[in-house]
């Protein structure tokens, strides 16, 4: 038995010690890709002060809201679909380890028993009913005589790397998402505020108007008039109520909750624009997780090309066990007669299979090409989101000027106007135009308030969130820490 076992390591030794270079397939390089030399929409960004080069890890506290803090910290710890990811990111933690446990032989064990009676007219030295017990070690193993179990190795490894990129692309979309639903609901808030407002104001006005009619100032007209502007905002209060419970729910769900769970108490919109370190246009294909999901992808094509070539190649089969047999059970580990043997060992060199290995070798390098058109594409959707963002912060800035100019203005053609109708030198119509005006514009601002916050979050998401190539595992840690009861012959958990 030691001297098989020696033989079988000599053998195993000698074949990887002469074949171990042997790896068909094209070695992966990172595909090109079109990076420019600056962003398009960048002129004239006020970058940080003192200006940090990344965008910390929790960018949302960039935002200065400790409600919002407390939000996004439940994400990825209840959030259902980031579970769902990391789920599937540990099972192919387990597919790498599976691919590299092909390095190793299999082991079996083995016991037999039977109970037989020799055909009658024979010369036996034994004859009648006879028992036979047997029990047995087998070894076999494959050498990677081609790279087929290093390639497949490594195209499980860039898969499993691609999950956890992915893993962090959906944590920062979901986070934005999040961010996202929150400053509209702020918004919502702040417009509600602004109508419940407007409707005191339009009541008391109602008021004004009824005291004139009553003493014979004015016309009934002009008291349906104000009745009717007082209801129509009040539909409209009523109106961003329903948009605000949507979007309450929508931010339970994102947190892991029932809608019944989560109450968002009306606040105001308190937060601003923050400052957002821009890094130039190359960083950004190590700082979006789903460029690096991308390019892991097609690592993975790429390696699997070279699994499709070691199909062409022979493949060796080294064998060898070790066992004993007797007829009777109890001397079975004692005087039982011992057997060994070292094989079969089986070159086999698939000649024909009706094109079979061709068409998934064409199937593999077309495979490669999709996931170099994809990574390049992912690459492209960067630069545009950023640069989108990038343009919407900068002309949403230059409107909100503007905006702000028409309030006031507004704000003081109300003034004025109610002033001439109580004096009697215009009608109840202008006072009614001019505060439809004031309350159009007042309402744009507080939506082009939240439309730059929701800008201000789709950037930082463009520009990775925070996080870094670097950030993903190794391809020695990819497979996850190996367990010693991985190695059990028994199911484990």
């Amino acid at each position: 038995m030691t001297k098989t076992i020696t033989d079988c390591r000599l053998l195993a030794i000698t074949a990887t010690l002469l074949l171990a270079a042997c790896t068909v397939g094209p070695d992966y390089h990172r595909p090109a890709s079109i990076v420019p030399s600056g962003f398009k929409e960048a002129k004239g960004w006020a970058q940080a002060q003192p200006r940090d080069h990344e965008i910390p890890d929790q960018w949302w506290r960039l935002f200065d809201d400790p409600f919002l803090n407390g939000l996004e910290q439940q994400v990825t710890v209840s959030n259902q679909a980031i579970a769902q990811a990391e789920a599937q990111y540990r099972q192919a933690q387990a597919l790498a380890q599976n691919a590299s446990a092909a390095y190793l032989p299999t082991v079996n064990a083995s016991a037999s028993a039977n109970r037989f009676k020799a055909a009658s007219g024979q010369n036996l030295v034994v004859s009648g009913v006879r028992n036979l017990f047997g029990g047995a070690l087998s070894v076999a193993w494959e050498p990677d005589l081609w790279g087929r179990v290093r390639r497949q190795t490594e195209a499980s490894t860039s898969t499993a790397q691609a999950n956890a990129a992915t893993l962090q692309a959906l944590k920062l979309s979901t986070q934005a998402t999040l961010a996202q639903d929150y400053f509209q609901l702020r918004a919502t808030d702040a417009q509600i505020k602004l109508l419940d407002d407007t409707v005191t104001a339009y009541e008391k006005t109602l008021k004004i108007i009824q005291n004139r009619y009553n003493a014979g100032v004015t016309g009934k007209a002009d008291v349906v008039q104000a009745q009717a502007q007082l209801e129509a905002t009040r539909a409209q209060a009523i109106n961003l109520g329903v948009q605000r419970a949507q979007l309450e729910h929508a931010i339970a769900l994102l947190v892991g909750k029932t809608p019944a769970q989560l109450n968002i108490s009306v606040t105001a919109l308190n937060a601003w624009v923050p400052a957002i370190p821009l890094d130039i246009p190359s960083q950004l294909l190590e700082r979006r997780p789903d460029i690096a999901a991308a390019e892991r992808l097609a690592a993975a094509a790429n390696a699997q090309i070279g699994v499709a070539q070691a199909a062409f190649y022979p493949r060796l089969n080294l064998a060898a066990s070790d066992g004993t047999q007797a007829n009777n059970l109890a001397n079975l580990f004692t005087t039982a007669a011992n057997y060994w043997a070292l094989g079969p060992a089986a070159l086999a060199l698939p000649l024909f299979d009706g094109g079979s290995r061709n068409a998934q070798l064409a199937a593999a390098r077309d495979n490669f090409d999709a996931t170099v058109a994809a990574y390049r594409q992912t690459v492209l959707t960067g630069f545009q989101e950023v640069e989108d963002y990038l343009a919407a912060l900068r002309l949403l800035e230059q409107e909100t000027g503007v905006l702000d100019k028409a309030v006031i203005s507004a704000r003081k053609s109300v003034e004025l106007n109610t002033n001439q109708y109580q004096a009697g030198t215009v009608s109840y119509l202008n006072v009614m135009t001019a505060q439809t005006t004031a309350l159009a514009n007042e309402q744009n601002a507080v939506v082009l308030q939240g439309q730059r916050l929701t800008a201000a979050v789709q950037l930082i998401k463009a520009l990775g969130g925070g996080w870094e190539a670097k950030d993903l595992p190794a391809k020695d840690k990819a497979g996850g820490d190996m367990k010693w009861s991985r190695f059990l012959p028994v199911p484990v958990r």
